[in-house]
Order: structure tokens, then C-alpha cells, then sequence
């Protein structure tokens, strides 16, 4: 009898152990890869897959205040899902969980953490879009832009306005260059040697008036205005890279939060511009100078206001032609349809506009274009960059950009004067090609739909190329002033 027990006993130990290992068999089963997220303080977009062989599954979240999912649920099978995270003003690190149900299935956590910004956030005043005063789009803003000038050598001094030997901007001076047939004016500023707080990244609020000031002198002349971040002791000009992404993405964001505020109150007539010069070799760079533009556009149409229309300009790589023609493939988003503008700067050929001694690799060219070579000294005859060129390289901008309904800008272009040549008549040679090239220039550029602003440092003398005399507020370069004049008639 006691053996008849053991036996039945052993049977139903094996049925139980069959039945239990069974079960265990046909529970659903739910994984989630991976199971860790970590997001830096601008936030952006990553993703997990569910896989499962439940019917159906589902996601809830602790903190939807910063996070969202393309999807909180899916059916059996593979599912990617894509997570946003929103940029943090937060300077502590935060975490949310997600979890994911399926009936039957042991539930399972998602962690996403972010870290801590940098800076805190300087956009503690948002306002409400107000379009009044903005109805233009880029496209129309530009059509009405007939010559630009830039006042270089002034705000973007480093040491302070005067530094580089300009006199402060006067109103006097901005109604001066409007008289002279200019219509737009471009700032070039720096604001990393004006913070107040280095460990913050906060402006001082006495800069910020002084460029309000000087933006307001343009405007009351009936003038657009284009401000930006210049060469700024190199920061982000010379760090476009991805080890340098994060930090200077906090403080280009700090900086324009900061800026777009203060500005906020101006109408269509004010311009933001990211950037200057930034040096971008390759893909990987340009990817980070992506990034850095679109910090400046979500940062600027955070503040809202007038801000939420502005037009805004970005740069291309180094704002060269042939490296923005291949590069810069993908513009950055933004929320406003037909805001945006392009800039490249054109300083072609080199050995003309700026070079002010001969190389191992080249001479200096004193003359330019057609009819301007020069017999008597064939070695400073250009070997490259004239007309046909100049034709080219415009031709990139139109059918890149223009021609797809995104204007575009030469934020810079200009050429010395060299007063110090051998003989006068090879003074008064170069004098003379040198006005052709800046009414071709200016020339070509409107042709092509682009909106020229000349480089105007405020140098007067040899190897200036300065239009206006800022000490005296009066034309200095009358040559060079009727060459531009005459290419917008």
C-alpha cells in the first residue's frame, strides 16, 4: 500500500511539474531595450523596442512635463519608440519612468535621465507671439533690401567699442550711410567679454542697452538691421566640434535668451544673425554647426513676441561658397515657415581683397577683372577669381538656396586699398579695377537674388576699406562709394 502512495504520489509531482512548466511556457512574454536613457541638457530625440508576444502592450509615464512618445502602446511584435526630451532649464539632474504593461507579462521600467544645464535659463518672461509689425516673410524682407553695410571694427571689438580705433556709433553716422544710398546695416557684436557672470553667462544689462541704442539708430532711419554674434573671441567660431557641442550650445542659448529678450520689442526691422565665420571643415562639423543654429532658432522663438516671426539668418560653413554648396545639406527647423536666410561671405580671390604680403604660395594681385590687367606688371595680374568666378559661385547660392525660396545674404565682401604701389599710375590702376570689382560684385550678387553688405572697418589710408570717415562722419571714398552706388541703379 505504502508503495501504491509513492507511486501515485511520484505521479503527480511529474503532472504538477509538466502543468507548471507549461504554464511558464505560455506566459506572455515583454522586453524592452534598452532600459537606460540618458539625455544631455538640450534634450533631443532617442528610442527603445518592445518586443513582445502579448496581444497588446501599454506605456505610462511618471513626468510627461518634459518627455513625450511617439507611441503609449502597440500590439504583438517589434515596436520602435521614440522619445523627446525637452531642452532642461533645470541646473540639477532629473529622471523620469516609463513603465510598459501586457497582460500577463511582468512589467517592465524604462529610466530616462537628463543632465543639468549649465546656465539657467535667461527666457523667464515669455510673451504671447505678437505678428504685429512682422507680416513680411524673409523672401519679401529681402526684396526690399537694396545694399547693405557693415559697421566693422565697433561693436564686436574686443576691449570695447573704441578699441579698434572707431569712434562710438553716432546717429549722425548711421543717417550719413542712409544718405548714401544704403539701406541695411549689418552689426557685427561681441557679448562673451561683456558678461557680468562667466559661471552664469550673464550679460550685463548696460551692453545690452548700449547695442539696443545703436540698433534704434538704424530703425529710426528707416533702416533693417542685422545683429549677431561676431568672431566673440572665438568661442564658438573656432569649436565646432563635437567635443565642444554641449557647452557651447548652453552658452550660445543663455546668450540669445538673453538678447532676443532685451530685443524683443522691435519690429521686422531687426534681423538675428547666429553666427559669423564658423570654421567647418566636414561632415561631423557641419553637424555641429547645425546644432548650434538650431539652439539660436528655438531659443530666440522661445521668447516670443515679435521673436516668434523675426526673421533669423544662419551661416554656412566658414560662409563659404563651395563648402556650403557641398556641406550644408540640411537646414535647421523652425517653427515659422519662409523665416529663415542664408549668409556665405565672399572675399574671392584672396590674393586681391585681403592679402597684404606676397607668399610661398602665392603673390599679391593689385588689379582686377577685364580690361584692368596690367602690362607693365604681369606678376600682380590675377591668376584666378575674376568674372567668371564670381558668375559661378552665384550661381551655387541661386540654385541651392534662392531659387528654393530661401534668400540669401553675402554678410561680408570688400577689397583693400593699396596706396602704397610703385608708380601712380599703378596706384590709380588698381584704384580703378578695384572699383569694377566691388560694382560686379555687387553687381552679380543682386542679380542672382543675393543681398550684398559690404565689409566697411572703418580704416581709412592704405589697406583700408573704409567708405565713410567716422571721425568726421563724411564720405571718404567717394570711388569706391559711386561703384556700389552705381550697381543698384
Amino acid at each position: 500500500m505504502k508503495k501504491y502512495i509513492k507511486v501515485v504520489y511520484g505521479l503527480l509531482v511529474i503532472v504538477a511539474t509538466q502543468i507548471s512548466c507549461q504554464s511558464e511556457a505560455d506566459k506572455p512574454v515583454l522586453t524592452v531595450t534598452p532600459l537606460q536613457i540618458n539625455f544631455d541638457a538640450d534634450g533631443g530625440k532617442k528610442s527603445f523596442i518592445v518586443n513582445t508576444n502579448a496581444p497588446d502592450w501599454t506605456l505610462t509615464s511618471s513626468d510627461n512635463t518634459w518627455l513625450t512618445f511617439s507611441t503609449n502602446e502597440g500590439h504583438a511584435g517589434s515596436t520602435t519608440v521614440e522619445v523627446t526630451a525637452a531642452y532642461t532649464p533645470i541646473t540639477t539632474l532629473r529622471t523620469s519612468t516609463a513603465v510598459l504593461h501586457a497582460a500577463g507579462a511582468d512589467e517592465v521600467e524604462v529610466t530616462m535621465s537628463q543632465a543639468a544645464a549649465i546656465y539657467p535659463s535667461y527666457n523667464t518672461s515669455p510673451q504671447s507671439p505678437d505678428a504685429t509689425g512682422m507680416g513680411s516673410d524673409a523672401r519679401q524682407l529681402a526684396s526690399r533690401m537694396k545694399l547693405g553695410w557693415n559697421i566693422g571694427n565697433a561693436l564686436e571689438a574686443i576691449g570695447g567699442e573704441t578699441a579698434w580705433g572707431s569712434p562710438k556709433i553716432t546717429n549722425e553716422l548711421i543717417a550719413l550711410v542712409k544718405q548714401n544710398g544704403f539701406n541695411a546695416i549689418r552689426i557685427p557684436c561681441s557679448w562673451n567679454q561683456y558678461m557680468e557672470n562667466s559661471t552664469t553667462a550673464k550679460l550685463r544689462t548696460s551692453w545690452l542697452n548700449r547695442v539696443k541704442e545703436v540698433i534704434g539708430y538704424c530703425i529710426d532711419n528707416d533702416m533693417f538691421v542685422i545683429l549677431n554674434i561676431h568672431w566673440d573671441g572665438g568661442w564658438l567660431e573656432n569649436n565646432c566640434t563635437p567635443e565642444k557641442q554641449t557647452a557651447n550650445n548652453a552658452r550660445q542659448r543663455a546668450f540669445w535668451e538673453q538678447i532676443a529678450t532685451h530685443m524683443r520689442d522691435f519690429d521686422e526691422h531687426l534681423l538675428f544673425a547666429s553666427a559669423n565665420e564658423p570654421n567647418v571643415e566636414n561632415a561631423t562639423q557641419m553637424a555641429v554647426l547645425t546644432s548650434y543654429h538650431q539652439t539660436f532658432i528655438n531659443a530666440v522663438r522661445a521668447t516670443g513676441g515679435h521673436n516668434r516671426y523675426r526673421v533669423l539668418v544662419v551661416q554656412g560653413p566658414s560662409t563659404d561658397i563651395e563648402k556650403t554648396n557641398t556641406l550644408m545639406n540640411v537646414l535647421p527647423q523652425d517653427t515659422e515657415e519662409n523665416r529663415l536666410m542664408m549668409e556665405v561671405h565672399y572675399y574671392t580671390p584672396y590674393n586681391f581683397t585681403l592679402m597684404s604680403q606676397d607668399e610661398s604660395w602665392g603673390n599679391m594681385f593689385y588689379y582686377w577683372g577685364t580690361g584692368y590687367h596690367n602690362d607693365q606688371d604681369p606678376l600682380r595680374n590675377p591668376t584666378y577669381g575674376e568674372e567668371a568666378t564670381v558668375d559661378a559661385d552665384f550661381a551655387l547660392m541661386k540654385k541651392k538656396f534662392v531659387d528654393k525660396g530661401i534668400p540669401v545674404i553675402i554678410g561680408e565682401y570688400g577689397a583693400m586699398r593699396r596706396l602704397d604701389l610703385p608708380t601712380t599710375d599703378a596706384i590709380n590702376n588698381h584704384l580703378a579695377s578695384r572699383a569694377y570689382y566691388l560694382n560686379y560684385i555687387t553687381k552679380q550678387a543682386r542679380t542672382n537674388g543675393i543681398i550684398p553688405f559690404y565689409w566697411d572697418a572703418g580704416g581709412t589710408g592704405n589697406h583700408g576699406s573704409s567708405i565713410f570717415d567716422r571721425d568726421t562722419n563724411s564720405v571718404y571714398d567717394t570711388q569706391a562709394l559711386e561703384a556700389l552706388q552705381g550697381a543698384i541703379e
